[in-house]
């Protein structure tokens, strides 16, 4: 008997040069047709010749579209495009007229589409890593209300040939019934539901035979909880997939980091620019999609990672991520004023000379003072003044500049700390 397929297809194995040669070629064309078929990036790259979009350096040159801004423009247009002018499909009288299979509500509220194509989401390549296969019964147990979880896992599993029971969440009796009684060889959904189902089911006696893997994602999984899963026999991967790009990334049996999907163009920069960050350095995870049903480009997801360096040791060959470390949104109120990453940013960008900056807020509230720790290795005489000058010019507040030496920060992409005391 031969060993089972270890990758989904031959594009996780492609040379990596090739990789980026196949992306590339395809990204002027997905920026034409979003300018050509979305009225929201008909405005945002107004100007912009796509067929000059042929790179990374050229991408980054492109303005980075955040959540809430996708949210203001869904709400501004609620009465003529539920979308928001992003997505190039719909239904009759709906944005692109016809070809959504079906749309769901995330918190917002936020409207996503869900085309035609078989295995929209693309989830199917993180079931197969996961050790699903042609055949197996997948117990879901993502929310099939509103928000798209359901529906992502469902349609990558019967892209795979898998059966679905979907159980959705709570019910959790009901679910445990089935699952002793259907016996699934796996299971998709948040990593802290499946321990309330097997704790449940030692608790009462429940057999849960065959139940042997899973795909979990929705929450942090930490190494203790896998190790626990592991233990009851139940090797579980995770991955990373939201609502608007679907999956971004998963985790293979090497257990190193998140390997990217193939349908993607993913950038790492600094928390409120667009600016892409080197290689190891943590930033804001911003994803081109290739999907022309709704065409995101240089969509900022608000999480926070960093590229781990070399391949994956299964052989798949495409970039990976260190997984999720945090959001990129930290936005504080000052004295009454707002102060924005993107406002540290501009600081670090007017002193090219500084290396890692990290704005530290302290104080109790109502007696804020911030202090902006700036590493330098070379320090002029004047270079705090002109750097205190700089953040009084941008926040309009007045802080402490405090030198330190390259390597003193932590990279872990916080340009805001919040350390006032609110008790």
């Amino acid at each position: 008997m031969s060993a089972p397929q270890e990758h989904f297809d031959a594009l996780e194995t492609r040379d990596p040069a090739q990789r980026e040669a196949d992306l590339m070629a395809m990204l002027p064309r997905q920026v034409a047709h979003a300018q050509a078929r979305s009225p929201a990036y008909a405005h945002i790259l107004e100007g912009i010749d796509a067929r000059a979009i042929t790179s990374r350096q050229a991408l980054a040159q492109l303005p980075v579209t955040r959540k809430h801004e996708l949210l203001e423009r869904q709400k501004a247009q609620r009465s003529l495009d539920a979308f928001g002018g992003f997505s190039t499909i719909g239904w009759r009288g709906m944005a692109g007229g016809a070809g959504a299979r079906r749309v769901f509500q995330s918190p917002g509220p936020i409207y996503e589409p869900e085309g035609q194509a078989t295995d929209y989401w693309r989830m199917a390549r993180a079931l197969y890593a996961a050790g699903f296969r042609r055949g197996d019964l997948v117990h879901c147990s993502f929310s099939y209300h509103l928000t798209p979880a359901g529906s992502m896992v469902e349609t990558g599993a019967h892209a795979l040939g898998c059966t679905v029971f979907p159980g959705g969440v709570g019910n959790t009796e009901l679910q445990l019934q089935a699952m002793a009684e259907l016996r699934p060889h796996g299971y998709a959904g948040t990593p802290s539901f499946l321990k309330i189902l097997l704790d449940r089911a030692r608790d009462t006696g429940l057999s849960l035979t065959g139940l042997r893997k899973a795909l979990v994602s929705g929450e942090a999984f930490p190494a203790a909880l896998r190790d626990h899963l592991r233990e009851q026999g139940i090797d579980a991967y995770q991955c990373y997939a939201t609502a608007d790009l679907g999956l971004i990334a998963y985790e293979t049996a090497a257990r190193e980091g998140l390997v990217l999907d193939e349908s993607l163009i993913v950038e790492i920069v600094r928390p409120g620019t667009g600016e892409p960050v080197p290689d190891g350095e943590v930033g804001e995870v911003v994803v081109t999609t290739l999907n022309p049903d709704y065409p995101l480009i240089r969509f900022g997801t608000g999480d926070l990672s960093a590229v781990l360096p070399g391949p994956c040791p299964t052989g798949r060959t495409n970039t990976r991520l260190r997984g999720w470390l945090g959001r990129a949104d930290q936005t504080t109120k000052v004295r009454g004023m707002f102060v924005h990453p993107g406002q540290v940013a501009e600081i670090a960008r007017r002193h090219p000379e500084l290396g890692r900056v990290r704005l530290v807020v302290e104080g109790e509230m109502a007696q804020d003072r911030m202090r902006l720790h700036v590493e330098c290795a070379q320090p002029t005489e004047d270079l705090a003044q002109r750097v205190a000058d700089s953040i009084r010019d941008i926040t309009k507040l007045r802080a402490e500049v405090i030198l330190l030496p390259p390597g003193s920060l932590p990279n872990d992409g916080k340009l805001i700390e919040d350390a006032r005391r609110y008790d």
